[in-house]
């Protein structure tokens, strides 16, 4: 045995192996092994990949398509909020609108009421005093008339008591004093 070894030495002598450069046999057998992986890679992981990332893509995609479609639905429900804003101020502005209006006539109606009610009281006083003044006229009459016939019964001498001559003395008297008012209101109108 001991030439074998010899023997292998001196072979391993005359075929120096240098560290840096592999063996036929390893690169070989890297070269088959590296195919086998290969093919195992290229059959069954790289379709799964692929089916990952376009199931990813797919998902993306859509995640971007319902989102645009919910900003489009978000944007359109704005408008219609907008508007029904716009529409709500747009009313409420009526509203006040028709209250001022509505209050002005109110005003006004009172004011109607309230002057019409004025000339009613007007009147009421006008009348008032103007039937005060027609009883003060009846019962100065008498009282006159009957001041003025014992007045000119003691001036005459003699009674007169005669209702129906009484009465006319009186209306006679009554009737020149209502001349001589009128002409001293004809002269100072005239002045």
């Amino acid at each position: 045995m001991a030439p074998l070894v010899v023997r292998a030495a001196e072979e391993a002598e005359e075929h120096e192996l240098n560290p840096l450069l592999p063996h036929l046999v390893e690169i070989g057998l890297s070269l088959v092994v590296f195919g086998i992986l290969f093919f195992a890679v290229k059959k069954w992981v790289v379709p799964n990949f692929e089916t990952t990332f376009e199931e990813r893509t797919k998902a993306i995609e859509g995640g971007l398509e319902a989102a645009e479609t919910k900003q489009a639905e978000a944007d359109a429900k704005l408008a219609e909020l907008e508007q029904q804003l716009a529409d709500a101020r747009h009313e409420a502005a009526r509203i006040r609108e028709e209250a001022r209006e509505h209050g002005a006539a109110i005003v006004a109606e009172m004011r109607e009421q309230a002057q019409a009610e004025a000339s009613r009281i007007v009147e009421h006083g006008k009348s008032q005093i103007e039937a005060e003044r027609q009883q003060a006229i009846t019962s100065l009459r008498a009282e006159v008339g009957t001041l003025a016939t014992s007045l000119a019964g003691r001036i005459v001498g003699e009674s007169l008591d005669d209702d129906a001559r009484s009465a006319a003395v009186v209306d006679r008297f009554l009737a020149d004093l209502e001349t001589i008012e009128a002409s001293e209101a004809a002269g100072n109108g005239a002045s």
